[in-house]
């Protein structure tokens, strides 16, 4: 199914959720909606389930406006941060439970359920859980189920709000690659919301970026993190360090240090901001006549792959986080105090980045 959502408004009183949003969504693609809390993600998410109606704008599925048809006619799968299981039913009794609901001329038989049941349970490799009930699972086999439970209506759409958002850090690695799998195999028009920009890269195929009720930027993972349209999209994609400056005829000046900006070689003498991410920055040990930006040595953290380096600069005391290989920083043996220089080896400058 394809959906599309076009200038759409919401206010819930003073609050603007969300102002004039239009984008589409690809038939059999998994949708990421990425943003701060409070950006507008979770009410567009409820919008095209129709559980929310805006005050302006269309919702399209298949091209057709959906103001007039109700939440289980729109053929959607609605799966909660909190799984909203059924504590007094068993495994079986929640995946089956949209099945028997159904209006009786569409109503599968007894048999039917029990093997579309048995199919979900294998899906989400928990059959073996079916006479178990929920308070017996653990976070991550719960949620498992509930995304059982909403396949098992054979949803054209499949909205997740947060799902993985309840777990710990190490079972939402597990499930989101195994949604990615999952999805891969049953290629239904999937949108997740996420305040987790790792989650949003590693598993959708677009990335909505919204913020205050609006999008920033929509593309493929790795085009929104390569190329941000906004200083909001680099700043919310990963760690930077922000080195404030003037622009003038496409160069930055920070402190003593210059900055190549050609996207803005027309710009005279204004206020700028350049974002560079911690791997960015090229790192060595200071000697008379380096340029870059010398910085001191305040703690290193070497433990992994990566060395972290928390740097402090000489000219004005401003933090700046660093990452290398841990071979080159055993290596370069540098310690703690000493004074090393920076330069970027990428660089994004955005020129007097006004908030709205």
């Amino acid at each position: 199914m394809t959906i599309e959502v076009r200038n759409i408004h919401k206010r819930f009183g003073d609050f603007v959720a969300l102002d004039d949003v239009s984008l589409a969504f690809p038939a059999g693609g998994l949708t990421a909606l990425l943003g701060p809390s409070g950006c507008g993600k979770t009410t567009l998410l409820r919008c095209i389930a129709g559980l929310e109606h805006p005050d302006a704008g269309q919702v399209l599925l298949d091209g057709k406006d959906a103001a007039a048809r109700h939440v289980r006619e729109r053929q959607v799968g609605f799966v909660f941060q909190h799984y909203a299981l059924f504590k007094h039913m068993t495994v079986f009794e929640n995946v089956a439970f949209g099945l028997r609901v159904k209006a009786r001329a569409e109503r599968p038989s007894q048999e039917q359920i029990r093997r579309k049941v048995h199919d979900l349970l294998q899906l989400v490799q928990l059959d073996w859980l079916a006479e178990h009930y929920p308070p017996q699972l653990s976070g991550g086999q719960r949620q498992r189920i509930a995304l059982a439970r909403a396949l098992a209506v054979e949803p054209r759409v499949l909205l997740l709000d947060e799902p993985f958002g309840a777990l710990d850090a190490k079972v939402r690695k597990e499930l989101r690659r195994w949604l990615r799998r999952l999805h891969d195999d049953l290629h239904v028009t999937s949108i997740f919301v996420t305040h987790d920009q790792e989650e949003a890269l590693e598993v959708a195929d677009q990335v909505v970026l919204m913020n205050q009720g609006r999008i920033e930027q929509i593309g493929a993972p790795d085009q929104v993190y390569n190329h941000p349209a906004s200083a909001f999209v680099y700043g919310f994609l990963g760690n930077v360090n922000l080195f404030h400056g003037r622009v003038h005829e496409g160069v930055m000046a920070t402190g003593d240090a210059f900055f190549p900006a050609p996207d803005h070689a027309g710009v005279q003498d204004s206020q700028g901001v350049a974002y560079v991410r911690p791997h960015d920055l090229e790192i060595d040990r200071y000697t008379p006549g380096a340029t870059g930006i010398m910085v001191k040595l305040n703690r290193a953290h070497a433990i992994g792959p990566l060395a972290q380096l928390d740097l402090e600069r000489t000219d004005n005391q401003e933090m700046i986080e660093a990452v290398m290989p841990n071979e080159r920083f055993a290596l370069l043996q540098l310690k703690e105090g000493e004074t090393l220089v920076v330069r970027p080896k990428r660089v994004h400058v955005f020129v007097d980045p006004a908030p709205r």
